[in-house]
């Protein structure tokens, strides 16, 4: 058998020699499966890298419009808005808060305030002369010719306050009113029977009672001689809910979409009843809902005189 490279040896040729270079390409193509474009070639040097081009408007775009759809649709669905700041002087009006107008009669703030819901009756005791009871003491209405003597419990004032009143818990009651000057809010029992100052009513005009006062050409929210007036209100349906765990008394316009309308806060230490306050002419209507329950809080007696 004859050994490979034997003819290059027999012509005195010696591999590994200068002589030997130019058979290199020979012997590389003579090995099976080998062919010259597999030598590698050395790397030419790099050429700097080009950053990507970033196009903030064409690559997100699409996810911007779409979020930004998202958002709006959420905000349409959430709850009613953080409660307002605390009472101040008077000064000028409060912009509505535009998240605050659920767009539904009976919106799901409204179901959720049902869940604390009172049925309330007004005291005749504490009703002044001008005011008469109707409907097993749920409505009243304020007429020029007074009633009979006064009694010791009754407001010299244009004013009534509610049989119940509460010292713990949560409660939520609705009134019906025929038109705009009335006064709605909650007192302490040694609020004064009293006329004092030149003032109609004294709901929210000392430390012992909070009200918002209705008028046609705007609102007023009173407490301690101070008033914060807030836009005018369209309804004749108002809801108040009174939450003696967080300290917060909140009023609600409930016609013709549910608004809060302003937000007390404070400590309140001794029990408070519902209290109302309404120009001649005017009816208020303590509206009951069958499915209302007692709630521990809740008490009826006598309240104190002053």
């Amino acid at each position: 058998m004859t050994k490979p490279f034997s003819r290059y040896q027999a012509s005195g040729q010696q591999l590994g020699g200068p002589a030997c270079l130019p058979l290199v390409p020979k012997l590389i193509a003579a090995v099976p499966g080998t062919q010259e474009s597999q030598l590698l070639v050395p790397p030419g040097p790099l050429e700097p890298l080009t950053p990507p081009q970033w196009d903030e408007d064409q690559q997100l775009g699409g996810l911007k419009e779409s979020l930004s759809q998202l958002c709006g649709l959420l905000l349409d669905k959430e709850g009613p808005p953080e409660a307002p700041t605390e009472t101040a002087d008077l000064g000028p009006m409060e912009a509505p808060d535009p998240r605050a107008p659920v767009l539904s009669l009976i919106c799901p703030l409204r179901r959720k305030l049902w869940q604390n819901y009172r049925n309330l009756t007004f005291d005749p005791d504490s009703a002044n002369r001008h005011l008469y009871l109707s409907r097993q003491d749920q409505q009243v209405k304020h007429c020029l010719k007074p009633r009979g003597l006064a009694g010791p419990g009754s407001f010299e004032l244009w004013q009534v306050q509610c049989a119940q009143s509460f010292q713990s818990g949560r409660h939520y009651w609705e009134v019906r009113t025929s038109s705009h000057s009335v006064t709605l809010g909650v007192a302490y029992p040694e609020l004064t029977r009293r006329k004092q100052g030149a003032h109609t009513d004294n709901i929210g005009r000392g430390p012992h009672s909070w009200g918002l006062c209705i008028q046609e050409e705007g609102a007023q929210a009173w407490h301690n001689g101070e008033a914060r007036r807030l836009p005018a209100v369209s309804g004749k349906l108002l809801g108040v809910d009174l939450d003696l765990v967080s300290g917060c008394l909140t009023f609600y316009s409930l016609e013709p979409e549910a608004q809060l309308l302003h937000t007390f806060h404070a400590i309140f230490t001794r029990p408070l009843y519902p209290i109302f306050w309404l120009l001649e002419g005017r009816t208020l209507t303590l509206c009951h809902r069958p499915e209302a329950k007692p709630h521990p809080g809740l008490q009826e007696e006598a309240s104190g005189l002053s």
